[in-house]
């Protein structure tokens, strides 16, 4: 283990490479670099709340609950080390989000980070939205390394002269100086959200982008502050009438003019901005009927939908439920194309799971860059890969215990019922309070983070 230095005071970085055999990927050797950002702190602000890589994935995001966000970037001068691709850094740190409150509504407005996103890079600033339950912001990410020095009318200090002293002109020079990462907010989108924001997404022609709460979402320009279109609106007259909630909502990666939400109600639908203003009508619904023997009294809750993916081809789509991922064809709307269980083991738990309020965890999924493997989290810090074109599966854990260097990181397997092997963990020995619930892939390499309460980890795979 070898430890780096401290780059801020509640995070402490650790570096270690773990070696990984097994048979995910056609039964290849992976080699695995593990880097393990641990807070330094367990307060409640500390834990991680998204996590987001960038277009290049040059540059990853994390936001927790105290409203920060921390940048970390990977190593240039590794890149071409293929052992040491993956190594990131603390690249910026900045507070994105204050606690705030509501006067006319006597509401406290939390200062957690709900999502960020990254918009294309064009310049050599880098921008990215983020957003707590009620304003979203945009910030600019940018590098000084010059300063300008020589100026007439001001001293080195920054204190002003008086004009009369000046008998000389000089020509201000830049001078070099330590690397400065600076973050700004550039435009701030406030007052437009009556309930919580849980989705942001920019669409595909990087001029706008959307914003959805429980009941509507809306359609913002990114250099329009004060106004947004609202195009879809589900609240009804009576609210005692409310049968379901917005709980994902993300444009289509190709088309401009297309995007889905999903519900509550475990229904998914595609909307085309221009078939109206409004879209209160769907374009297509994507529901899967339910089976009668799986019916009980939790099936509208395991059923409802926490995270919605587009695939980066367009073609598909990814949703999670409670207990599984399922791949929807955009052409096929009546069932999905692929199903695979997350954590199957624990429908015989749900009850417990009810009681412990974890049946309402909301679990991310995400994408690998070429759409053949898809990833999302578990309990006991555990999390899933399922590769679409060999149907294989495996699950892996990330644990501080697997920090020695060129420790084998062994697939692990949970024993629902019967006699357990000596390998796997029973189903009762799961700690829920140890939860995966925001993961992300690098959209080029075999890089994944994953974020665990307050422990962020970067694994990089790497096939001999």
């Amino acid at each position: 283990m070898v430890p780096f230095h401290f780059i801020h005071t509640w995070y402490q970085i650790i570096r270690e490479q773990v070696k990984k055999k097994g048979d995910w990927f056609q039964n290849t050797s992976l080699e695995i670099t593990l880097w393990t950002l641990t807070l330094m702190a367990t307060l409640q602000s500390d834990i991680i709340s998204t996590v987001e890589f960038n277009h290049s994935g040059e540059l990853l995001a994390t936001g927790d609950k105290g409203g920060r966000v921390v940048i970390f970037q990977q190593e240039q001068e590794n890149k071409i080390q293929s052992h040491s691709r993956g190594e990131y850094n603390v690249y910026s740190t900045f507070q994105s989000h204050e606690p705030e409150f509501d006067y006319l509504k006597s509401l406290e407005i939390e200062e957690k980070i709900n999502k960020i996103r990254w918009l294309p890079q064009k310049n050599a600033a880098q921008f990215l939205l983020s957003t707590n339950d009620k304003t979203i912001k945009l910030w600019k990410i940018s590098e000084r390394d010059k300063r300008p020095e020589g100026y007439n009318l001001k001293e080195e200090d920054g204190r002003y002269r008086d004009p009369t002293t000046v008998t000389t002109l000089r020509v201000p020079v830049f001078r070099p100086m330590d690397l400065m990462v600076e973050a700004s907010p550039r435009r701030i989108f406030a007052n437009a959200h009556t309930y919580h924001i849980n989705s942001i997404s920019i669409n595909s022609d990087y001029e706008t982008y959307l914003s959805a709460d429980d009941l509507r979402i809306n359609l913002w320009h990114l250099e329009i502050t004060d106004r947004s279109f609202n195009i879809v609106d589900i609240k009804p007259a009576n609210m005692e009438e409310l049968t379901e909630v917005i709980t994902a909502a993300e444009f289509h990666p190709n088309s401009c003019n297309t995007f889905v939400y999903s519900s509550s109600k475990g229904t998914i639908r595609l909307c085309d901005m221009r078939a109206s203003a409004l879209c209160d009508r769907h374009s297509k619904l994507f529901e899967e009927p339910e089976d009668p023997s799986n019916r009980s009294f939790f099936s509208e809750i395991i059923s409802s939908i926490s995270d919605v993916k587009f695939s980066h081809s367009g073609r598909y789509m990814m949703t999670r439920d409670y207990l599984s991922v399922k791949i929807w064809d955009l052409n096929m709307e009546n069932r999905p194309v692929e199903t695979y269980q997350v954590h199957e083991y624990l429908r015989s738990k749900l009850c417990s799971l009810y009681e412990n309020d974890c049946i309402f965890d909301k679990f991310e999924c995400c994408w690998n860059g070429s759409d053949s493997v898809v990833m999302t989290g578990s309990y006991n810090n555990f999390f899933r890969m399922f590769d679409r074109n060999t149907k294989r599966d495996i699950t892996l854990e990330a644990s501080r215990e697997n920090n020695k260097p060129r420790t084998v990181l062994k697939p692990r397997k949970v024993c629902a019922s019967g006699k357990r092997k000596k390998d796997e963990i029973s189903v009762d020995s799961l700690d829920f309070n140890k939860k995966i619930l925001h993961t992300a892939w690098h959209p080029k390499e075999n890089i994944i983070a994953v974020a665990t309460t307050n422990n962020l980890y970067i694994f990089q795979d790497k096939v001999n």
